[in-house]
C-alpha cells in the first residue's frame, strides 16, 4: 500500500494463529467483561440510587465505574467478536475512533485516580478542612478537569496519528487499535512527532504517578499514628490493593507506549496491553468499592427496594445526571480525625 489513504481497514492479528486460540481468547474476555459490566453497573445503580451515597468519595467513584465500563466496551467487544467470528477486520474508523476512545477514557480515568488520591489525602491528613476543600463545586470542577484533560489527549493523539503516511502494510499485531503498533506501519519521519508527544503524555502521567505515591505516603504516616492496630490493618489492607492497580496501570501502560523498538515480542505486547486495558476496569471495582461495608449495606437495600420499583429506570438516569452535573447533588462529608478508615 502506498500511502494511509488507500488503507479502508487493518487486520487485527493479536489470536489469530489458531482457532482454539480464538475460543480461549473469546470465552476468556468474555468472563472479564461481564464481570466488569457487573460490578461497575452495580456502583453507578447504587450511587445513584442512594441519597446517602451522595458525597465527594462516591461521586468519584461513580465517575470511574462510569470511566471503566466505557473503557472496557471500546476493545473488549469488538475483539471478542473478531474471535468468535475468525475474522481480524477492523474498519479504518473504526480504528481511528479506538485510538481516541482509548487515550480519552484512560486519560481520563488516570486524572481521576490522581484526584481520588488527594481526596484521600484531604479526608486523611486534613479531615476538618475537608468541607471547605472539597466541597459540591469543587468535585463537580475537579472530575470535569479530568474528562477534559481525557478529551484533549485523545484528540491530539488521534488527529497526529492518523495524520501520518502509512506504507507498510495493514497489519497489526494487538486485539485493538494500539498507536504504537500504527507507528510501525508508517513510512515517514513524522512519526518522531507522534513519539514526541507520547513522551511528553508519559511525562505528565509520570508526575501524576509520583503526586499519587506522595498522597500515599502521606496517608500511611498519618495511618501508623492510629492507636487501634485494628484499625491500622483496615487502612493498610484498603490502601495497599488501590496504589498496587494504579501502579499495573501507569507502569504497564507506559512500558506499552515508551518500550524500546528493541523489544517487540507480539506475545509480550498483548499481556502488557491486557495489564493496562483490560485488567484495571475488571478489578476497580472489587478494588475500590465493594471492600467498603457502607457500599455493600446501600447495595443491598438497593436490590431489595430500588430495584422493585416500576420507576426505576427513569429515577436512575435522572439521578446519575444530577449526581454528574449538579453540585447541589452532594451531602458534603466532614469526617471526624480517625473516622477516615471507616470510609477507605
Amino acid at each position: 500500500m502506498s500511502n494511509s489513504s488507500s488503507i479502508t481497514q487493518f487486520l487485527l492479528l493479536a489470536f489469530s494463529d489458531t482457532r482454539e486460540l480464538q475460543l480461549l481468547h473469546f470465552w476468556l474476555f468474555l468472563g472479564i467483561y461481564l464481570a466488569a459490566l457487573l460490578g461497575n453497573g452495580l456502583i453507578i445503580t447504587t450511587i445513584a440510587c442512594d441519597q446517602h451515597l451522595h458525597t465527594p468519595m462516591y461521586f468519584f467513584l461513580l465517575n470511574l465505574a462510569l470511566l471503566d465500563l466505557g473503557s472496557i466496551s471500546i476493545t473488549v467487544p469488538k475483539s471478542m467478536a473478531n474471535s468468535l467470528w475468525d475474522t481480524t477486520v477492523i474498519s479504518y474508523a473504526g480504528c481511528a475512533a479506538q485510538v481516541f476512545f482509548v487515550f480519552f477514557l484512560f486519560g481520563a480515568e488516570y486524572s481521576l485516580l490522581t484526584v481520588m488520591s488527594y481526596d484521600r489525602y484531604i479526608a486523611i491528613c486534613k479531615p476538618l478542612h475537608y468541607g471547605t476543600l472539597l466541597g459540591s463545586r469543587a468535585c463537580v470542577h475537579m472530575a470535569a478537569a479530568a474528562w477534559a484533560s481525557g478529551f484533549l489527549s485523545a484528540l491530539l493523539h488521534m488527529a497526529n496519528t492518523f495524520s501520518l503516511p502509512l506504507c507498510k502494510g495493514n497489519a497489526l499485531d494487538q486485539f485493538f487499535c494500539e498507536v504504537p503498533q500504527i507507528l510501525k506501519l508508517s513510512c515517514s519521519c513524522s512519526y518522531l512527532r507522534e513519539d514526541g508527544i507520547l513522551g511528553f503524555s508519559a511525562f505528565l502521567f509520570f508526575v501524576c504517578f509520583v503526586f499519587i505515591v506522595v498522597s500515599y505516603v502521606q496517608i500511611f504516616r498519618a495511618v501508623l499514628r492510629i492507636p487501634s492496630e485494628q484499625r491500622r490493618h483496615k487502612a493498610f489492607s484498603t490502601c495497599l490493593p488501590h496504589l498496587a492497580i494504579m501502579s499495573l496501570f501507569i507502569i504497564t501502560g507506559m512500558f506499552a507506549y515508551l518500550k524500546p523498538p528493541s523489544i517487540s515480542s507480539p506475545s509480550l505486547g498483548v499481556i502488557v496491553s491486557v495489564l493496562y486495558s483490560v485488567v484495571p476496569p475488571a478489578v476497580n471495582p472489587l478494588i475500590y468499592s465493594m471492600r467498603n461495608q457502607e457500599l455493600k449495606n446501600a447495595l443491598w437495600t438497593s436490590m431489595t427496594g430500588c430495584f422493585l420499583n416500576n420507576e426505576l429506570p427513569i429515577t436512575f438516569c435522572l439521578t446519575v445526571i444530577q449526581v454528574l452535573f449538579h453540585g447541589a447533588a452532594f451531602q458534603p462529608l466532614f469526617p471526624e480525625p480517625g473516622a477516615f478508615v471507616g470510609l477507605l
